[in-house]
């Protein structure tokens, strides 16, 4: 596996070498909020959630104070959802999707695939039945079903025209090698994020795409730029922001027909984008960089952390910025 924090400094993503014989629990560590963590959710009952490395999973209920659960792997995680102060999922290394129904405290293995060397980086529920988890090299996972089952769906149709031709070709001469070559041939799929009834896909190579059918058909959107995104957000008036490599970021209207580059100065990669109240957001990023916008993601002043650690996702909880970094968990203190 290549290295934990690589991937979160540089992109979010690696992919698994090593298959473990056995599933092995996450290790009860005292410092486990201070380890890479990757994901923060908040339940709809206000209890903060956080997955990171080493299959951590913690949780508090006032955002200073974490109590690790009871985790079945050691494959780090990715990414966290809740549909309701119970039921929520995470995902991460080995293909590894997770469930709880007592809002964090436990969680059970409802997928776990090292063979596939590959992670899963992100997961949205539309409700307690109906999830997708996506990832690396196109993974894309869909369950009807709570989780109880989950099917790989190839997305073809956010390919290129010409790789789909050449996959059309390579499966009339050789079958093997048309297997082997569409499991790498798609984007990695870095951010998947519903917004009401659209759903929207972020990634790598310049890829954003909505879908109005929770994921059975897809539109890719117009390319504006080459690099990876990384986040893909409404703002709190509706429009879109999008953000990725190199201080990348991009404005749009609200259906993502046109968009606007926004011009921050930075170039860090772009991690996440969280609202906070009334028109004011921040976008979250690698070396300590924090942007903050109060219109509507048009302009940004940086409030960067002298530490220069990667911050990788956020909340805003009970007036507060809590981040999850390449260090742990923290609140910004001076951010109010």
């Amino acid at each position: 596996m290549k290295r934990f924090l690589a991937m979160a400094i540089v992109s979010l993503f690696s992919l698994t070498a090593i298959a473990e014989s056995q599933i092995k629990p996450a290790i009860t560590a005292p410092l486990a909020d201070k380890s890479l963590l990757l994901d923060i959710a908040v339940t709809s009952s206000g209890k903060l959630v956080v997955v990171g490395e080493h299959g951590n999973i913690l949780h508090s209920s006032n955002g200073q104070t974490w109590e690790q659960a009871n985790v079945p792997v050691q494959s780090t995680l990715t990414a966290v959802t809740f549909v309701n102060p119970s039921l929520g999922w995470a995902v991460g290394h080995d293909a590894t999707i997770l469930a709880t129904t007592d809002g964090g405290y436990s969680w059970k293995v409802q997928q776990h695939m090292p063979e596939l060397e590959k992670p899963l980086l992100d997961i949205v529920f539309k409700n307690d039945k109906q999830g997708i988890a996506v990832g690396a090299y196109g993974l894309f996972f869909v369950t009807n079903d709570g989780g109880n089952t989950w099917t790989d769906v190839f997305q073809e149709e956010l390919l290129y025209i010409e790789d789909l031709e050449y996959l059309n070709e390579l499966k009339l001469e050789d079958e093997e090698a048309y297997l082997d070559e569409r499991s790498s041939i798609l984007p990695h799929f870095n951010r998947i994020y519903l917004d009401g009834r659209t759903m929207y896909l972020a990634g790598e190579i310049g890829l954003l795409a909505k879908s109005n059918d929770f994921g059975d058909t897809w539109q890719r959107l117009d390319e504006i730029y080459e690099g990876s995104f990384f986040d893909i957000a409404r703002t709190h008036k509706g429009n879109l922001l999008a953000v990725g490599l190199r201080g990348n970021m991009f404005h749009s209207d609200k259906n993502g027909s046109h968009w606007e580059q926004i011009d921050v100065d930075t170039t860090a990669l772009l991690n996440a984008v969280v609202l906070a109240g009334e028109e004011r957001l921040f976008v979250l990023g690698n070396n300590g960089v924090i942007l903050e916008s109060f219109d509507d993601g048009r302009s940004f002043r940086a409030r960067n952390q002298d530490d220069g650690k990667a911050l990788i996702a956020g909340v805003w909880y009970n007036n507060q910025l809590i981040v999850v970094a390449e260090n742990g968990v923290k609140v910004i203190e001076e951010i109010k």
